[in-house]
């Protein structure tokens, strides 16, 4: 399990109701499924519409079981963003 910071950009951030916030994980799954069950509810909705920055790298199509974390790493979570 890697210590990881998991950032929150725009509705993913109002629904989490922090900017941020740590967990372990070794994975992004696992972190995603930390984050669902820290916070039920529209932040788990939200997350199913978000794309995945791992230490600035997209995650893209890739599957997330198979993103590892690196110790001290930051995810960014991004919603959709309006805009032109």
């Amino acid at each position: 399990m890697a210590a990881v910071t998991i950032r929150y950009w725009a509705a993913a951030k109002a629904a989490a109701g922090v900017a941020e916030e740590p967990y372990a994980a070794g994975t992004l799954a696992e972190a995603l499924d930390a984050v669902r069950e820290r916070h039920p509810g529209e932040l788990t909705r939200v997350l199913q519409r978000c794309a995945f920055l791992i230490d600035g790298d997209p995650v893209g199509t890739r599957g997330h079981e198979t993103v590892r974390l690196a110790e001290g790493g930051t995810v960014e979570v991004l919603p959709p963003f309006a805009g032109g």
